[in-house]
C-alpha cells in the first residue's frame, strides 16, 4: 500500500506532538507539507523536521499537494475554515481540541464530513492515554455499575500561556475552552458518552493574566507576540452539567486560581465503585463488608508523547481502513455545546437548557 500522505496546517507548539506520532509510524506516512502564516516559523520548522514543502496558505497546500489527511493545529478561531477546505478538498481530518469557536461552528464542520464522506476526528487525546483504557475496561466490565456523578478539574495556579490563548476572538474563551475541554470529554467518555440537556456554570476574571515574573510553567507559552492580542477571557470556570441519562458533572478549569499548585485530575462515581485519575489510578469500592482501595498492579505509560502517538496512529488507522475514530465528529460538537451553555450560563445568571 501507498504511504499516507500527510499535512500539518499550523506549526506552533501542539503541532510538535503531531509531527512526531506521524514519523513514529515510519514509512506507512510521509509528511509531505506543512503550512503556517509564518514564513521564517514554517521555513524553520519545515527544515527542522525534513519536510521538503512549505506553504502560507493551507488552500494552496490542499490544492497542489494531493493529501490523504491533515493535521489542523492552529489557533481556534481557524479550526473552522481549514477543516471545512480540507474536507472539501476530499482530504481527511484531525482537528485539535476544541473543535470550533462554538457549537455553530462546529456542526458545520460535521456536516462537512459527511458531505463529502471524510473522516473528521477531534483531538481528545486523553481519550488514548493508558490509564483511561485500564479505567474503561474496570467500567466496561461491570466493575463500577452504574456511573451517576463525576468531577472534572483542571486547574493552575498561574498558567494563561497568552498571546492568542488570552484573546476571545482567537481562541473562543479562556481555561474552560482550553483546558476543561480535557477532562470534561473524558469524563463524559468514561460515563459512556451521554448527552448534556442542561448547564449551570459561572465565570470569573478576577486576575488577569499572569501574575508572577519567571514562575516555573509547565505548559506551552505562545511564541506569538502578545501585544499583538488583547486579553479578553476568565480566570476561573466553575459549572454542574446535567446529561440525558441522570449523569452529572462538575467541572472546574482555571488558568490563575490561589491554590497550592497546578493539577488535572477526574473523579468518576458509580453505584458500585468509584476511581479516581492524576494520572494514577486509585479504585475506591467495598469487599467482603469493608472499603477498599485499588491501584492496577501495571499502568501503561501515560506521558504526552506516548499518547500522542497512539492517538496520531489510531487516526491513520482509521484513514486506512475508512473507519469511525474513537473521538468524532459529534463528540466535539457535544463538548462545544456544553461550553456554549456554560458560558451562556455565566453570561445570564441561570441554567441554561441544551437542545438536540
Amino acid at each position: 500500500m501507498s504511504k499516507i500522505r500527510v499535512g500539518i496546517i499550523g506549526t506552533g507548539g501542539i503541532s510538535y506532538v503531531h509531527m512526531h506520532g506521524y514519523k513514529q509510524l515510519g514509512d506507512k506516512v510521509e509528511v509531505a507539507a506543512v503550512c503556517d502564516i509564518d514564513e521564517n516559523k514554517v521555513k524553520n520548522y519545515a527544515s527542522r523536521h525534513g519536510v521538503s514543502k512549505y506553504y502560507l496558505d493551507y488552500n494552496e497546500m490542499l490544492a497542489k499537494e494531493h493529501l490523504d489527511a491533515v493535521s489542523v493545529t492552529t489557533w481556534n478561531s481557524v479550526h473552522k475554515p481549514a477543516t471545512i477546505a480540507a474536507l472539501n478538498a476530499g482530504v481527511n481530518v484531525l482537528c485539535e481540541k476544541p473543535m470550533a469557536l462554538n457549537a455553530k461552528e462546529a456542526m458545520e464542520m460535521e456536516d462537512a464530513a459527511k458531505k463529502n464522506n471524510k473522516i473528521l476526528m477531534i483531538g481528545f487525546v486523553r481519550r488514548y492515554g493508558g490509564d483511561t483504557e485500564i479505567v474503561k475496561d474496570f467500567i466496561d466490565g461491570g466493575f463500577f455499575g452504574d456511573i451517576y456523578y463525576a468531577k472534572a478539574v483542571y486547574v493552575r495556579r498561574n498558567g494563561c500561556p497568552g498571546g492568542w490563548f488570552g484573546d476571545k476572538s482567537y481562541s473562543g474563551g479562556g481555561p474552560l475552552i482550553d483546558l476543561g475541554v480535557h477532562v470534561m470529554d473524558l469524563t463524559r467518555y468514561l460515563a459512556g458518552c451521554p448527552l448534556p440537556v442542561s448547564a449551570y456554570g459561572t465565570t470569573f476574571s478576577n486576575m488577569g493574566p499572569n501574575r508572577v515574573k519567571d514562575a516555573p510553567v509547565s505548559w506551552a507559552v505562545s511564541s506569538y507576540d502578545a501585544s499583538k492580542f488583547v486579553h479578553s477571557v476568565e480566570d476561573f470556570t466553575t459549572a454542574l452539567v446535567r446529561f440525558d441519562n441522570g449523569f452529572t458533572l462538575s467541572v472546574e478549569a482555571s488558568f490563575n486560581l490561589n491554590v497550592k499548585q497546578d493539577y488535572a485530575d477526574v473523579e468518576v462515581f458509580g453505584t458500585k465503585a468509584g476511581v479516581r485519575i492524576d494520572p494514577e489510578i486509585e479504585i475506591y469500592s467495598d469487599m467482603h463488608k469493608h472499603f477498599v482501595n485499588i491501584q492496577p498492579a501495571l499502568t501503561a505509560p501515560n506521558h504526552d508523547e506516548v499518547i500522542f502517538d497512539k492517538e496520531m496512529a489510531h487516526f491513520i488507522y482509521c484513514v486506512e481502513n475508512n473507519k469511525q475514530p474513537r473521538s468524532t465528529a459529534h463528540d466535539g460538537v457535544v463538548l462545544m455545546k456544553m461550553i456554549d451553555a456554560i458560558y451562556e450560563s455565566a453570561r445570564i445568571g441561570g441554567e441554561v437548557k441544551i437542545s438536540w
